[in-house]
Order: C-alpha cells, then sequence, then structure tokens
C-alpha cells in the first residue's frame, strides 16, 4: 500500500539531535521516509543525521543530508539549490529549528533577545522565502512550521525572547497561509514540552509521562505535510501532552 508521502519530496531542517533517541526532527524525516517519501534532511551538524540515517536505512527508505545554517540567506538558498539538485522539485517544507533562551525582559540580554527572534523566526522566514517561488512553480505544496504553545500563553518558565518569536511564527504561518489562498497549505504544529534528549537533560526532575513525544509530534506534522489536510491552511494546531 503506498505511503501518505508517496514519492513527494520532503524537506526537514533540524533533522538531526544532539544525542542517541528521538529529536523532533529525526522522528518527522524518519516517519516521512517510511511514509515513501524522498527526504532531504537538513542540520547545522552534519555528524547529528548519522542516526537519522541509519534508521531510514533500517527499512530502505531514501534520504539525502545537506549542512546548513538556516539562520543565512545564501546558505538557506543554496539549502534550496541543493535539494533541486538532488530531487527535482520539493512538495513538502518542514521548518523544525528552534530553542529557547530562559529570561525576562530584565534578565535576557539584547544579543540573546536578538538571537531567540534569529533563530526561531527569521529561520522560517528565509526557508519560506526561498521555497515559495519552487512550490508556485510547481503548482502547490505544504508547509509546516514548528511553533510553540509558548507563543499562546505563559508555560511556566520566563522565556520572553522565545515566546515573542513563536508567536512570530504564529503570525508568519495565517499571514503566508492568506496570501497562498489554498494554493499552497501554510500550518503550524505549537507543540508542548516535548521529550527529547535535550529536554531530559536540562529538566531532569520533569515528569516525563506528560509530555509530547518526538514521535506523536511527527504524526501531527504527517498529516498536515499529506494530501489529508489538503483544505487545511492558517491552522495553528497546539500539541499540548498530557497536561
Amino acid at each position: 500500500m503506498p505511503g501518505r508521502l508517496q514519492d513527494k519530496v520532503a524537506l526537514v531542517t533540524g533533522a538531526g539531535c544532539i544525542g542517541p533517541g528521538w529529536g523532533n526532527g529525526r522522528a518527522t524525516a524518519v516517519l516521512f521516509a517510511r511514509e515513501g517519501a524522498k527526504v532531504f534532511a537538513v542540520d547545522k551538524n552534519g555528524e547529528s543525521m548519522k542516526e537519522t540515517l541509519d534508521r531510514v536505512a533500517e527499512f530502505g527508505g531514501t534520504i539525502k543530508t545537506h549542512e546548513c545554517d538556516v539562520t543565512q540567506n545564501a546558505a538557506v538558498k543554496a539549502m534550496i539549490d541543493a535539494c533541486l539538485a538532488a530531487f527535482g522539485r520539493i512538495d513538502v517544507l518542514v521548518n523544525n529549528v528552534g530553542g529557547s533562551a530562559a529570561g525576562g525582559p530584565v534578565e535576557l540580554s539584547e544579543e540573546a533577545w536578538d538571537g531567540q527572534m534569529t533563530y526561531n523566526l527569521k529561520s522560517v522566514f528565509l526557508a519560506c522565502k526561498h521555497v515559495l517561488p519552487v512550490m508556485e512553480r510547481q503548482g502547490g505544496g505544504a508547509i509546516v512550521n514548528l511553533a510553540s504553545t509558548s507563543g499562546l500563553r505563559w508555560t511556566g518558565s520566563p522565556q520572553v525572547g522565545y515566546a515573542a518569536s513563536k508567536a512570530g511564527v504564529h503570525r508568519l504561518t495565517e499571514a503566508l497561509a492568506a496570501e497562498q489562498k489554498g494554493k499552497i497549505t501554510v500550518n503550524a504544529v505549537l507543540p508542548s514540552t516535548i521529550d527529547t534528549p535535550a529536554n531530559r537533560a536540562g529538566m531532569p526532575k520533569a515528569d516525563f509521562s506528560k509530555w509530547v513525544t518526538p514521535k506523536e509530534l511527527a504524526d501531527v506534522i504527517l498529516f498536515l505535510a499529506s494530501d489529508a489536510a489538503s483544505a487545511v491552511t492558517g491552522a495553528l494546531l497546539p500539541v499540548s501532552g498530557r497536561v
């Protein structure tokens, strides 16, 4: 039976992980490959994608990797060009790069604030900037942005730069969806805390049983990337776990 992304080309940023196990990008890239996609996996750290490659190789999926700093305009353009050179088209873009810096407006430095805006918001803007002309030429496509429930509400700790930048991803998603009028779907998933190696290391006393797993999040991303969600655009979909 054909997979839900059979023969589609999917570009997934942040497709590595800081350690063994499942991060959001790794879980998404592996699931996409299992569902028949040709995956163009991107990360700033090429070594972090080795396990991603190994997991896809276990079932004979199609995946190529590319190193890129997605906060740099020229590098993002080169990323898009490399994906086209490898697979000839881009049907799905998953903007998965992001991270948080703790602190309210008094504690957070100006440099850290700027870094949050660059890492979490500018990275999405740049990828969309360069992929939209490709999808428009093709006549369609699907973009899924990783945002956060922190962009909607207080989530228990001061991280004003992260919250503001993720709220920016929400508004960017809605603006692009309205501009595209359904020709290209643009949606965002808004997870709460994810059970990743990085979060376990940073919050060792937390109740992990309540957290969203990367595989659960990947299932939601898959739906939004697939033809099953062809009538869904401009959605901000919370994935809040068991809280």
